[in-house]
């Protein structure tokens, strides 16, 4: 990264130089460690339900920090929320890695509190560290900038997961499983702990002028306008959906199927290089078709995603089902994360998204609740194809998950709402043509989905996926 490449000036140059590097740090914690967090939860001998509450509730309470964060900014300067918040996350990793071993019959507790902190400390960092971006980046450059970040922080992400994957099927084929976690997870201490000093180089800019006040009246009509508020309801309502069995799928894989640690990595990290391959696609669409468009497809596409689980338990098959897993979450994720800085008006920006945040790990929280009670009541089954190692109770959770995002999907998509005009207009049936080739069973939901809606005029020149895009579509992303 050459000196002068992301701003004029040296200080803040040097600072956003310093952050791409924070980013890819960051990630080979967050992709070498917190990717196994459920896997080392079954080494202690968590049930399923503890799963998911080990998975939902930490995030739910830690996403509280945010709300803290955001008037602790009111007196200390934002550099020292930062680099305390990213701090106290490094340290959670030894604790973690030592604590539940000394006290193996109070594991569960142990790593529900520590998890706790863990998310809390990351969640304090947040607020702050999106507003001094915000600052840095020039919004000239935002695209440029954070898409660059973003491919090297995924494909880092990427490689963290995949590296520290084989280092614990090493450890566990030799018989020292839990050594294997010692080693990824003081590999993510060392790694937090390089992010942090990266992070002690952002430069703190002159505070702006604060933009008016406004009465809370007049800026809850300003959300109801522009539609921020039915997107958050549709928003959260979907993660919550998805909350149902996204805590399951680990437990299912190495539980019930029985893959070993190998295996997992692979299947897990499918669909994070997927994500890393398309995004860029993705975002491209998005700037010429507007990502109201990409929400609407990616949503249809969400409730088949547990469906396919529950066809075969062949490992190849499962690699095929998470590849798209990541094509449509790369697409939702995108889109989601757009829609919520275009449709929130700036006045009190960082407090509607902290609640925004708040409600969606409320919804996945509650998901994963009924996700969990589901597991102790529904029969075991197998999968239609290919039996798995032993049936499984979680393919009726899959089950429930799919027919909640199908509903969700159905009757709030379509509110959502998309303020910037798109360049060109396409159905969401002619994307999905475009995109997979068929559109047989899928065209009677997306009619469902856009009811009440005006149909678009026939694109002009459409978007041929098969071809390389125009110059004219940027490389945009949140």
């Amino acid at each position: 990264m050459a000196a002068g490449q992301f701003a004029k000036d040296p200080a803040v140059d040097r600072a956003l130089r310093h952050s791409v590097r924070d980013g890819m740090a960051f990630s080979i914690a967050a992709g070498g460690g917190e990717t196994y967090f459920s896997a080392y939860a079954l080494f202690f001998g968590a049930t399923a339900p503890q799963v998911a509450l080990l998975t939902t509730l930490p995030p739910l309470l830690g996403s509280l920090a945010q709300i803290l964060s955001a008037w602790l900014g009111n007196f200390y300067a934002r550099k020292r929320l930062i680099l305390l918040g990213a701090g106290a996350q490094a340290l959670t990793w030894l604790p973690i890695l030592v604590l539940p071993m000394w006290f193996p019959a109070h594991a569960v507790p142990i790593l529900l509190a520590l998890f706790t902190l863990y998310h809390a400390a990351a969640n304090l960092v947040a607020p702050q560290w999106t507003s001094m971006m915000r600052d840095l980046v020039s919004e000239r450059r935002r695209g440029r900038y954070f898409g660059y970040r973003t491919k090297l922080t995924t494909a880092t992400s990427f490689v963290a997961l995949a590296v520290c994957g084989f280092l614990l099927h090493a450890f566990d084929t030799a018989g020292n499983t839990y050594m294997g976690y010692v080693v990824i997870f003081l590999i993510a201490y060392v790694a937090r702990s390089v992010s942090v000093y990266h992070l002690s180089f952002l430069h703190e800019l002159p505070n702006p002028t604060p933009a008016p006040d406004i009465h809370v009246s007049h800026w809850w009509g300003q959300l109801t306008a522009t539609g921020a508020v039915s997107f958050s309801r549709y928003f959260i309502l979907m993660n919550g959906a998805v909350g149902i069995a996204a805590p399951f799928f680990t437990v299912y894989m190495l539980r019930d199927l029985e893959l070993t640690y190998f295996q997992f990595t692979v299947v897990t990290g499918t669909s994070v290089l997927v994500q890393f391959l398309t995004l860029s696609t993705w975002g491209r669409i998005a700037d010429v078709y507007g990502n109201r468009l990409i929400l609407i497809v990616s949503s249809i596409s969400l409730p088949l995603v547990p469906l396919l689980w529950m066809v075969s338990a062949n490992v190849w098959y499962l690699i095929v089902v998470q590849a798209l897993t990541g094509l449509f979450w790369a697409g939702f994720s995108l889109a989601g994360g757009n829609l919520l800085f275009e449709l929130v008006p700036r006045s009190r920006r960082a407090a509607y998204v902290a609640f925004h945040n708040v409600g969606t790990a409320a919804g996945v929280f509650v998901g994963a609740m009924v996700g969990a009670a589901a597991a102790t009541l529904l029969p075991a089954q197998q999968p239609f194809l290919g039996a798995a190692a032993h049936p499984s109770n979680l393919l009726g959770v899959f089950a429930i998950s799919a027919v909640v995002r199908a509903i969700v999907a159905g009757l709030l998509a379509h509110h959502v709402r998309d303020l910037r005009k798109p360049r060109r207009e396409l159905t969401p049936q002619a994307l999905v043509l475009r995109v997979t080739g068929f559109n047989a069973m899928l065209g009677l939901l997306y009619d469902f989905i856009g009811r009440g809606t005006p149909a678009p005029k026939p694109p002009q020149d459409g978007l041929d996926l098969r071809r390389p895009l125009g110059d004219d579509a940027r490389d945009r992303r949140p």
